[in-house]
C-alpha cells in the first residue's frame, strides 16, 4: 500500500510563508498520477487548494489561493510541493495530499484514491 507522507506545516504569522512538501513510499508512484492538495478547517468538509497534472505544467488553483499558493512537483524525487506565500489566517488547517490515478486534473476530493495523514497550518493574526 502506498502512502503519501505530508511535511512542512507549522505556525506561521500572517504574511508569512510556508512550503510544504508530500512525497510518495514508493519510488516513481506519482510519475502517472495527478496530484493534489487539499486543506480541512474544523467543522468544515474538505475543500479544494490546487493540483496538477504529471507534467507539472498544468496547475489548477482554488479562488482563494490563486496569486498566492503554487503546487509544484518533482517526480524523480517522488515529491509535491505547495509553496504558500502571504499566508492569511483563513488559510488555518489541515493541509492533505491526494494522488489520483488518472491524467485528468480534478479538483474533487472524491476522485483521489490515496491520502497521506495531513499537516497542521496554524496562521495568527
Amino acid at each position: 500500500q502506498v502512502q503519501l507522507v505530508e511535511s512542512g506545516g507549522g505556525l506561521v504569522q500572517a504574511g508569512g510563508s510556508l512550503r510544504l512538501s508530500c512525497a510518495a513510499s514508493e519510488r516513481t508512484f506519482i510519475y502517472n498520477n495527478t496530484m493534489g492538495w487539499f486543506r480541512q478547517a474544523p467543522g468544515k468538509e474538505r475543500a479544494f487548494v490546487a493540483a496538477v497534472n504529471w507534467r507539472g505544467n498544468i496547475p489548477r488553483y482554488a479562488d482563494s489561493v490563486k496569486g498566492r499558493f503554487t503546487i509544484s512537483r518533482d517526480n524523480a524525487k517522488n515529491t509535491v510541493y505547495l509553496q504558500m506565500n502571504s499566508l492569511k489566517p483563513e488559510d488555518t488547517a489541515v493541509y492533505y495530499c491526494g494522488a489520483r490515478s488518472s491524467l485528468v486534473v480534478s479538483s474533487r476530493a472524491h476522485d483521489y484514491d490515496y491520502w497521506g495523514q495531513g499537516t497542521q497550518v496554524t496562521v495568527s493574526s
